[in-house]
């Protein structure tokens, strides 16, 4: 059990030495997640020692994080250890290699908990003193007359989400900006769902400067077009020539996003072990707000909203693909957990730096 040692070093107390033999067994146990972090027998004895020291710096905040977002702290020890911790120090060390920001892709369905694995490793990258921008795919929504003028365009585009409804040049743009200048105050675009009573707008943009790392996440982020005979044969929800078509015609869509993935100098993908546990976790969520008494969605209305994204980008049929082009993959277990961490040996280079 890892829990006892680790409670030790965040009290700050010695370690016997055959504690530090059982945190070396631990980090080599796993041999996915070994490898996906680049480490073996020579070097497991110095990243141990580097992230005891690291474990003790972040601590503090880590606690008052999770204490605001996640639950218990004691819960979430040995996931900081084991994943959070050599995440970050992935980065921080591709940071220093590139010497200039290093632009992270995020991809995750609804649900995955990208956006609060953006957050928790930016609170971790400042206590290791780098400035971490979180940001999301989101945020580059067109405003809403821009939706309004699209949506009468192409009917079919109900809610904001698909590729599509973004502006992708503003997004090029702003993260061209960041990798370019350092010291430069830099306007990034940030999204406020709740205006237009939830269809959303532009809200004021954050000012940002001096920013190593840039946390890009998205339920789509880095996933390229495939072959559109894949739709021939497709899983429901996408059943009729009219889903077909409209399947088509948004993956035509997602080659004016090529560009913009171009920019990512690594891609992540957090992976449900079954896709359809979005909608199941989705249902969950919406069944406790209502049991608050607060407002939510009813069963029905989110198999129609969940199945609208299934039919624009189905997993099934995206995320193959997307998985071959990873950095490294999260898979996470029906019970929220997380589970094997790997990156695919052999696995095509990402669509990453290419611009650069």
């Amino acid at each position: 059990m890892l829990e006892p040692i680790l409670n030790n070093l965040v009290a700050g107390n010695p370690l016997e030495i055959a504690d530090w033999r059982s945190l070396e067994q631990d980090a080599l146990a796993d041999k996915q997640r070994a490898e996906a972090f680049d480490l073996s027998e020579i070097t497991v004895k110095h990243d141990i020692q580097r992230r005891a020291v690291l474990l003790r710096l972040v601590y503090p905040e880590f606690r008052a994080f999770c204490q605001a977002t996640l639950g218990n702290p004691a819960d979430f020890l040995t996931t900081l250890w084991r994943v959070w911790l050599p995440i970050a120090q992935q980065l921080a060390n591709r940071h220093q290699q590139v010497g200039r920001p290093f632009v992270q892709g995020i991809l995750g369905g609804q649900g995955t908990g990208k956006t609060t694995l953006s957050k928790l490793l930016t609170v971790l990258l400042r206590q290791m003193g780098l400035n971490a921008l979180n940001w999301s795919l989101d945020d580059l929504y067109k405003t809403f007359s821009d939706r309004q003028r699209l949506q009468a365009q192409d009917p079919r585009l109900v809610w904001r989400g698909p590729p599509g409804t973004h502006d992708v040049a503003l997004g090029i743009e702003t993260l061209d900006l960041l990798c370019q200048s350092s010291d430069q105050i830099i306007s990034i675009p940030r999204f406020d769902k709740s205006l237009h009573n939830g269809a959303g707008d532009r809200a004021t943009p954050e000012q940002a400067q001096n920013i190593d790392i840039i946390l890009f996440e998205g339920w789509f982020v880095g996933v390229q077009p495939i072959d559109s005979t894949a739709f021939d044969q497709a899983p429901p929800p996408i059943l009729t020539e009219a889903d077909r078509a409209f399947a088509r015609d948004i993956n035509a869509r997602l080659q004016a996003y090529l560009p913009l993935w171009q920019r990512l100098d690594s891609l992540w993908v957090l992976n449900l072990s079954d896709y359809r546990l979005s909608k199941q976790w989705r249902k969950q969520a919406e069944q406790q707000m209502r049991a608050a008494g607060k407002p939510g969605m009813g069963d029905a209305e989110i198999d129609a909203f969940v199945d609208y994204f299934w039919r624009s980008l189905h997993p099934a049929l995206f995320m193959p693909t997307a998985l071959k082009r990873a950095d490294l993959i999260i898979e996470l277990q029906p019970d929220h957990s997380m589970g094997a961490l790997y990156r695919i040996t052999g696995a095509e280079s990402p669509l990453v730096g290419d611009s650069k």
